[in-house]
């Protein structure tokens, strides 16, 4: 007796510290748990608070804290899985001794009787492997975990762990992706649906095999009507019920374009952003970024349609392969990106033609020109001079000569600074410009932000490269009346903690509203019955410019509103010319319209009319009425000043 009791002395001392050297293998693996830091989704909401896109990293992870999971909820997990989770201290000695049992009769494991704690434990840090060891690590870890955290903490970290099927994790991503509803709106059969997931997460999942979600969530009603949690009436109804269930993309991502033009802002400063579960408030209104992807796409089907027509026509198959386009739209008194498409289908390509391209303006630029000859003292009603020039220059060892045309090929004499720039006359332009000094003008582009320039006339005709991005940011000195804002997408961040960055625009004076003004009359014109003619849209006034480079490689329309401003362009990407037909005004203007003439029937509450600023004049010259100022003076000998008071632009 005496050599049993020491065998099982020993035994028993043997088991001890082996059960304290597998514990020595796991004991930090408990910080895992305690300190639960999963990947979460990151995700982007409009001006609106629609969201727009989930950004994540591997696991599509939605946190939700225990007080805002409904109590229902709780009681139809702990049902099905753990009733008495409650009770017991990490382990059921009960369940476990029937798993035994079972075990021992099949000669291998078959049950693993896991309550909540172990099944926590085995998703967070231990291997899904059926062997006794891995089983034995489980309970010593589980009845640790519950001297640490409470049962409330455990079913907080449980049901934001464990997989639902269909890419999500966590049970408010489960309850958003299959039903499109925050946990606190779920019926009971819903709330069985997604309970009974974690079982056979792919098996069960509604996506798949929504018969069997159906008849598992049937189970996990039944155990409840058994328990008394809920009576014959609830059971009855939940039974019957049939879910509406959505079969939709993890990223739900509706305006990927933006969505990647703001990850690339914000990653540098927040290397976390993929999983680090921020909130990413935009700039961007969904209703205008879908308004603004439609007309892109309006414009472009235009243009092909054109295409195919001429090639019947003239027996010319040169149709072109890589046309595509880019549209911006901003507020004018912030710079806040209203709308962001960069390009025609971002399945075929994801390059952002608005942020990355770097394409010639063409005479979209010339509305800047005119600007600095304003500035100088010049007015609407200056005469320029619309003839030829030839102009001698060498490049290399060679000597060219450079004779520039009008698109109209004709030439008009003397013209108004209004006539000449509202229809794009190119050669009053290069006089206006020899005769200011291309250096003058140089540092006046400058200063309104223009950067990359050559420091010769070829800049009168737009002869360099500027993005979509930084031609939107440049017009905003005439569509905030003289003071440049930088177009921004980022409102908001909020991270994990609910702390709330806001960010703000950012502001440059540079000239005053009154000269601003004297631009956005005539460009208002421009619309009205020069080269933007297209671009009209019924009750909204629009200032605007059409662009066109040589051989049709480029066609914009800068234009704004009272309150918005936009920028579309449209090209090759090869930078093959398109066909001469192709103009600024029909090819881009004619987007302008669309986008605007459909934002309107949402947003129909928008400024209509253009304010003059004070210390803008009006006077009748040649028996027309015309704008001025104190630096841009109307020809004194011809001028009848009358009283701006009462006018309406």
């Amino acid at each position: 007796m005496k050599y049993i009791l020491g065998f099982f002395a020993l035994l028993g001392a043997s088991v001890l510290v082996w059960l304290m050297f597998l514990y020595s293998q796991i004991r930090f693996d408990i910080d895992k748990i305690v300190d639960y830091k999963p990947n979460l989704t990151t995700q982007f909401y409009d001006k609106n608070g629609d969201l727009i896109s989930n950004i994540f990293q591997k696991e599509h992870r939605i946190y939700t804290s225990y007080d805002d999971i409904p109590p229902q909820l709780i009681e139809a997990l702990v049902a099905i899985e753990d009733t008495q989770f409650f009770e017991h201290n990490g382990i059921n000695t009960d369940a476990i001794m029937r798993a035994i049992i079972k075990d021992i009769k099949a000669r291998k494991l078959v049950e693993g009787a896991s309550t909540l704690t172990q099944q926590l434990v085995k998703n967070l840090v231990l291997t899904r492997e059926k062997k006794i060891t891995r089983k034995i690590k489980e309970i010593l870890l589980s009845l640790r975990l519950e001297t640490i955290l409470t049962k409330e903490e455990i079913l907080e970290r449980y049901l934001n762990q464990v997989y639902f099927g269909h890419g999500y994790y966590g049970i408010r991503t489960a309850s958003l992706g299959y039903f499109k509803k925050e946990l606190s709106q779920l019926t009971l059969k819903e709330i069985s649906m997604l309970v009974g997931l974690p079982r056979a997460p792919s098996f069960y999942s509604p996506t798949k095999n929504l018969k069997f979600s159906l008849a598992r969530a049937n189970q996990v009603i039944t155990r409840l009507y058994t328990l008394g949690w809920i009576n014959e009436k609830e059971h009855k109804d939940a039974i019957n019920e049939t879910p509406v269930v959505y079969n939709e993309t993890l990223t739900l991502n509706k305006a990927p374009y933006v969505i990647d033009y703001a990850l690339n802002q914000l990653q540098n400063d927040i290397p976390d952003i993929r999983y680090g579960g921020y909130k990413i408030d935009l700039t961007i209104d969904l209703k205008a970024q879908e308004i603004a992807r439609e007309s892109l796409l309006y414009g472009y089907e235009k243009i092909k349609k054109r295409d195919e027509y001429f090639m019947g026509k003239e027996g010319d198959d040169s149709l072109s392969k890589t046309l595509n386009g880019a549209l911006i739209t901003l507020e004018n008194s912030t710079g806040k990106i209203l709308s962001l498409v960069g390009g025609v289908n971002y399945s075929d390509s994801n390059f952002n033609r608005a942020i990355q391209s770097q394409r010639q303006p063409g005479s979209a630029i010339k509305p800047f020109l005119y600007q600095v000859a304003l500035n100088l003292g010049y007015s609407p009603a200056s005469n320029l001079i619309d003839i030829s020039r030839t102009y001698s220059y060498t490049q290399g060892d060679e000597e060219k000569k450079w004779q520039p045309k009008n698109y109209e090929e004709n030439y008009k004499g003397l013209i108004t600074l209004r006539e000449a720039l509202l229809h794009s006359r190119n050669l009053a332009t290069i006089n206006l410009v020899n005769d200011i000094g291309i250096d003058v003008v140089y540092k006046g582009l400058q200063e309104f932000g223009i950067q990359n320039m050559p420091m010769d006339l070829s800049i009168t005709l737009g002869s360099f490269s500027i993005s979509p991005f930084e031609m939107s940011q440049a017009f905003t000195i005439f569509s905030n009346n003289g003071i440049q804002v930088k177009p921004y997408i980022i409102n908001a961040i909020t991270n994990s903690k609910n702390q709330t960055i806001q960010f703000q625009s950012e502001e440059k004076y540079i000239q005053s509203p009154q000269q601003a003004f004297l631009i956005t009359s005539i460009l208002h014109d421009t619309v009205k019955r020069g080269t933007g003619k297209l671009a009209q849209v019924k009750g909204l006034e629009i200032a605007g410019k059409t662009g066109t480079t040589n051989q049709n490689v480029d066609a914009w329309f800068c234009g704004y509103t009272p309150t918005m401003q936009t920028v579309i362009w449209y090209g090759n990407d090869d930078n093959t010319p398109m066909r001469k037909s192709e103009t600024g005004g029909r090819s881009a203007g004619a987007v302008f319209a669309h986008f605007y003439r459909n934002y309107l029937q949402i947003h129909p509450e928008i400024q209509r009319t253009f304010e003059i600023p004070q210390g803008v004049n009006k006077a009748m010259i040649n028996g027309k009425e015309e704008y001025f100022t104190d630096t841009s003076k109307l020809p004194k000998t011809k001028m009848m000043k009358e009283n701006q008071q009462g006018i309406e632009f």
